[in-house]
């Protein structure tokens, strides 16, 4: 999807220089594949990634002012008592948690750790906490479905060939952002990291034709 720094952070009491550089961390952490927030010492939410979001079931924008513990429970209550205490004495160091959660209200339990590391000037008090959750994959994800819309299937073709995403945009009449919002989609319905994999990934689904040249969708190969 396409980049909203503006509905995470406010920046405009922020210098010019300062401002950039909070940006560039808001582009670097809307790409990370793990699920990572930055939240205050008692657990709410200030900034979350879409991948941060996709575990609560909502948006980043929406996650935001939401507390952690509303969704993750710690295997054990002492872990959090520690972090606590920890936090209280001014100990800046990594704090694993274990957690559960639920996929949505009638969905199966998951079980990660989640690595809280206190963040920010060493004057912070309380300093805020970077969180990084790490699923446990104990079971095998399902299969994804190996459907796609026809501008997904041109999308993909017209990667294949090697076109630019600015290229595919032009073709199709799509903004920059449209093709990305597609992509990203796509990338995250296969479970792969990239658009090299992706597109080695519908090669082996059968979405585009294993003859065709340039790269076609496998109705039209």
């Amino acid at each position: 999807m396409p980049h909203e720094p503006s509905d995470m952070f406010d920046a405009s009491h922020v210098p010019s220089a300062a401002s950039s550089w909070h940006n560039y961390f808001l582009i670097l952490l809307d790409r990370m594949p793990l699920p990572v927030a930055v939240c205050r010492a008692d657990g709410e939410v200030l900034i979350a990634n879409p991948a941060m979001a996709a575990v609560w079931g909502t948006t980043r924008g929406r996650l935001r002012g939401r507390n952690l513990l509303d969704h993750f429970s710690p295997r054990a209550i002492s872990q959090v008592g520690r972090l606590v205490e920890a936090v209280r004495m001014g100990r800046r160091s990594r704090y694993p948690v274990e957690v559960r959660w639920r996929e949505g209200a009638d969905g199966p339990e998951r079980e990660g750790m989640l690595t809280l590391d206190p963040v920010g000037d060493p004057s912070d008090e309380p300093p805020a906490l970077l969180a990084i959750l790490r699923i446990h994959e104990d079971r095998p994800a399902p299969p994804p479905a190996a459907e796609v819309g026809p501008v997904e299937s041109r999308i993909l073709a017209l990667a294949a060939a090697g076109a630019t995403t600015a290229a595919i945009g032009k073709d199709l009449g799509l903004t920059v952002d449209g093709v990305n919002y597609h992509l990203t989609r796509l990338t995250r319905r296969f479970r792969v990291p990239n658009r090299t994999a992706l597109i080695a990934r519908a090669y082996t689904l059968g979405l585009l034709s294993p003859t065709a040249w340039p790269p076609a969708p496998a109705e039209d190969g």
